[in-house]
């Protein structure tokens, strides 16, 4: 198959060949099961996988403790509020978070409503952030757990997250962030000293699919109930057999992103804004979250006049990008995450999400501005608003 120019990293990323080396023996012959005790086989995987969790926990400068495998974060969002939830009803019963959140969360956040959660959904303003006095003034004493995205996926809008930890701590309230795409993207560096609970997916850092992490704060564990029962793994938290291979990738991984980090960042905001800069040249652009902090690899662009559905699916011959969350994608209706930056139906519509990534070069930006300025040229000249606008 002749494949389009990939500009969709903010759905997923290819594993990196260094990555799968790392982590082909652990399929065949160090395949070993990491709680078989008593012969070298168990022995080999469980010193692989505690290798890989000193790792990760010396990268990020986190307590080994405070690492729960998971399958990934929409796996870690489940067991994080439902653990809390269901944890601490007993004390209240008020979830806050944000409009603009993942569907993992927003999804969650909806199926606990129906166990008796009163959720509160936070808006955003027109550049996506939300207002930190609206968010100190909703905190109340029946709050149990404020969640709220550190960078957002369609967007790559960045919310000030030291400043939501700082009120959350005033008001002796837990602090969950997705922060899925803000690794190997922003510095950590502070960012665990914030929260209580955080989630991390391998496969938006070019590692595998089906293994991430959820981050809990040793003091905050005890908040948090079993999300998996069965072989009493990790502390009785999360049971089932590890997933050796996957988590030796997970380390490889994010100790790449890591180490790459602030020359990526350079290079890629580099090239996202010359996409951006000739992107914004078609007439009757708009950049989405364009006055906030951003991820660097992130635009979020919508055009008038334009049908979007239409758009992608020509675009889609050349090029592969999106309109959204790919959890998302098949969904007829706009963005909920623009519509509650306050962008009209229509518009939201006509977007396009385009996401760079370690592979993308300079050329590849010069020939994504050339199809999609093409693109639009061609819908807009069969648009007779176009014309009569």
């Amino acid at each position: 198959m002749n494949y389009p120019l990939y500009l969709d990293y903010n759905a997923t990323t290819p594993c990196d060949k260094k990555v799968l080396e790392c982590m082909l023996p652990y399929f065949t012959l160090d395949f070993g099961n990491a709680s078989s005790e008593h012969h070298p086989y168990g022995w080999v995987a469980k010193e692989a996988i505690e290798d890989a969790t000193l790792h990760i926990s010396s990268l990020l400068k986190i307590d080994e403790k405070e690492i729960i495998y998971t399958s990934g974060s929409t796996e870690s969002i489940n067991a994080v509020l439902k653990g809390v939830y269901r944890k601490l009803k007993h004390k209240g019963n008020q979830i806050l978070t944000v409009k603009t959140e993942h569907k993992a969360t927003l999804d969650v956040c909806e199926y606990l409503q129906e166990e008796g959660a009163d959720v509160t959904y936070l808006d955003v303003d027109g550049n996506g952030l939300i207002d930190l006095n609206a968010l100190a003034l909703a905190i109340s004493d029946n709050t149990l757990i404020v969640s709220v995205m550190y960078a957002n996926n369609e967007t790559g809008v960045i919310q000030p997250m030291e400043a939501i930890a700082k009120i959350c701590k005033q008001k002796n309230t837990l602090l969950f962030s997705d922060a899925t795409q803000a690794i190997g993207k922003i510095p950590l560096d502070n960012f665990f000293s914030w929260v209580d609970f955080a989630c991390f997916s391998a496969h938006k850092i070019y590692g595998p699919k089906g293994i991430g992490f959820t981050f809990a704060k040793l003091e905050s564990q005890a908040s948090l109930q079993s999300f998996i029962q069965g072989g009493g793994q990790q502390r009785k938290l999360r049971g089932g057999t590890y997933n050796t291979p996957a988590i030796v990738g997970l380390a490889k991984a994010i100790k790449l992103g890591i180490n790459n980090l602030e020359a990526e960042r350079d290079r890629l905001s580099n090239l996202r804004n010359q996409l951006e800069e000739g992107l914004s040249l078609i007439e009757e652009a708009t950049i989405n979250g364009k006055k906030s902090d951003r991820l660097c690899n992130t635009l979020n662009i919508s055009y008038e006049y334009v049908d979007g559905q239409q758009l992608l699916a020509a675009l889609s011959q050349n090029l592969a990008v999106s309109n959204g969350s790919a959890c998302n994608s098949a969904s007829i209706n706009p963005s909920h995450v623009l519509t509650a930056m306050g962008i009209g139906r229509n518009l939201a519509l006509s977007t396009l999400r385009i996401s760079l990534g370690k592979y993308t070069t300079e050329e590849d930006i010069q020939q994504a501005i050339l199809i999609i300025t093409k693109e639009v040229a061609k819908q807009r000249a069969s648009n007779l608003l176009w014309d009569r606008r």
